[in-house]
């Protein structure tokens, strides 16, 4: 029993030490641009942070970041994903719901 509990006393140290020097992400700089349709305007989201979601008619997004971008099926960046390199760009899949940087 005693075993036990050290090895949990440890295991927590450990989360909270890794907790406490963990740097939060930052912002991708640049911009990720998205196209719908000839009729509208594009979408730009510049310095995106955190998951983003897609307006309902997307069809094309481009990655001007300076990371890579991650396209998900779902809005709330939970399905497995398609990775767009910073300066490439992707068709986007009908329903296609959102994205991260």
């Amino acid at each position: 029993m005693r075993r036990v509990g050290s090895a949990l006393l440890l295991l927590a140290a450990t989360v909270l030490t890794t907790a406490a020097t963990t740097v939060p992400a930052a912002a991708a700089e640049g911009e990720v641009i998205v196209f719908e349709t000839e009729l509208q305007p594009l979408t730009t989201y510049e310095n995106p942070v955190g998951c983003i979601k897609l307006p309902v008619g997307s069809h094309v997004l481009a990655n001007r970041t300076d990371r890579p971008v991650q396209v998900y099926a779902d809005p709330f960046c939970m399905t497995p994903s398609v990775t767009v390199p910073p300066g490439h760009g992707s068709h986007l899949a009908a329903g296609t719901g959102s994205f991260s940087a």
